[in-house]
C-alpha cells in the first residue's frame, strides 16, 4: 500500500557534496581491497524502479572497472537452466582484490521467478533451504557479502514508471514484466517477506534502503556499505612525471594521409562542419583521405 507521508527530497547541493565525499571513500575502499586481496560481493535487490541501477552507477562511477565489476545477468540459457541454480552466479564472483556489484542476483528465484511462475514450487523451496547455506559458505570462505533491498511505495513506483514511459532515453528500462509488477504488488510483497524470513541470517543480513527519495537512498546505502567495511587508506607510492627526452628527429605523419573524424563539435559553435568522409572505393581507394572531397556540409540547428 502507498505510504501516507511523502519523504522530503534531499537538497541537490547537500546531496552532490556528500555523494562526492563518499565516492572518494569508495576509491579508498577499492585500493584497500586491491592491496589486501579482499573479495567483496554486493547484491542489489528490490522493486522495479526502486533505484538500484542508479545507485550502482554512483557506486562504480570513479572505481577501476578492472577491479570493480557490475554483474547484470540476462535470462538463463537452456544449458544454464540444467545446472545447479547458483552455478552461473558463482562464475561472476570476485577473485582476490576485486569487487562485484550484482544488479539483481540469485534472489531472482525468490522474487520474479516465484511470483511469475518461472520456477516450480519444489525449486523455490529448495532455494529457500539452500540459499542460507550457500551464503554461509561464502562468508566462511572470507568473502565480504552485503545484501541491500531497495524499498519503494506503490505510488512512487507508478510515478517512476510513468516518467519512463514519457522519456525516450529511458523507455528501454520498462518491460512488460515491469508493468506486470503493478498488478502483482501484494504478491511481490508476500514473496519478499517470505524471502526475508528464510535468508535474513546473522552471517549475511538484509539491509533495507528507503528509496522514496533516490538522493537519500544513494548516500544512505553508500555510507552504510563503507561503515561495514574494515578498510583503511592505503599509502601509495608517490609518482612524478619524468622529464621529456630530447627529440630524435621524429616527424608526425602528414594529416592528409590519415582519415580524421569530422569535427561535428564545430557545428555546435555555429561554424560549418565537414561532411563525413566517403567510404573508399574504386580508383579513389588509394588516394589520401583529405583529397577525396573538398565539399563542406553546412549543418543546421539541432532539433
Amino acid at each position: 500500500m502507498a505510504r501516507d507521508k511523502r519523504v522530503e527530497r534531499l537538497p541537490k547541493k547537500a546531496y552532490e557534496t556528500e555523494l562526492f565525499r563518499l565516492q572518494g571513500e569508495l576509491v579508498k575502499l577499492q585500493e584497500w581491497v586491491r592491496a589486501e586481496g579482499v573479495r567483496v560481493v554486493v547484491a542489489f535487490e528490490g522493486r522495479d524502479a526502486a533505484g538500484k541501477g542508479s545507485t550502482i552507477k554512483r557506486v562504480s562511477e570513479y572505481l577501476n572497472p578492472r577491479l570493480a565489476r557490475i554483474a547484470a545477468l540476462p535470462a538463463p540459457t537452456e544449458r544454464e537452466r540444467s545446472q545447479w541454480y547458483f552455478q552461473r552466479y558463482i562464475e561472476q564472483f570476485p577473485a582476490a582484490g576485486e569487487i562485484v556489484l550484482f544488479d539483481r542476483s540469485w534472489y531472482n528465484r525468490a522474487g520474479v521467478e516465484r511470483v511469475m511462475g518461472f520456477c516450480s514450487k519444489e525449486e523455490y523451496m529448495r532455494f529457500l533451504h539452500q540459499c542460507p547455506i550457500f551464503e554461509r559458505l561464502l562468508v566462511e570462505d572470507g568473502i565480504l557479502l552485503r545484501k541491500y533491498w531497495f524499498s519503494v511505495s506503490d505510488r512512487e513506483q507508478e510515478l517512476r514508471f510513468r516518467s519512463r514511459l514519457q522519456d525516450p532515453m529511458r523507455r528501454w528500462k520498462l518491460s512488460p514484466m515491469d508493468l506486470e509488477s503493478i498488478s502483482r504488488w501484494e504478491e511481490y510483497s508476500r514473496a519478499k517477506d517470505e524471502m526475508f524470513l528464510y535468508t535474513d541470517i546473522p552471517e549475511a543480513p538484509w539491509y533495507v534502503v528507503e528509496s522514496e527519495d533516490k538522493r537519500r537512498a544513494r548516500v544512505n546505502m553508500i555510507a552504510h556499505l563503507l561503515s561495514t567495511m574494515p578498510y583503511h587508506e592505503v599509502r601509495r607510492v608517490p609518482l612524478e612525471l619524468p622529464p621529456r627526452p630530447p627529440s630524435t628527429g621524429y616527424r608526425r605523419t602528414p594529416r592528409e594521409m590519415q582519415t580524421f573524424v569530422p569535427d561535428h563539435a564545430d557545428a555546435l559553435t555555429g561554424q560549418p562542419a565537414p561532411e563525413p568522409a566517403a567510404k573508399p572505393s574504386g580508383k579513389s581507394a588509394g588516394k589520401p583521405a583529405g583529397k577525396r572531397s573538398g565539399k563542406i556540409a553546412h549543418v543546421g540547428k539541432a532539433r
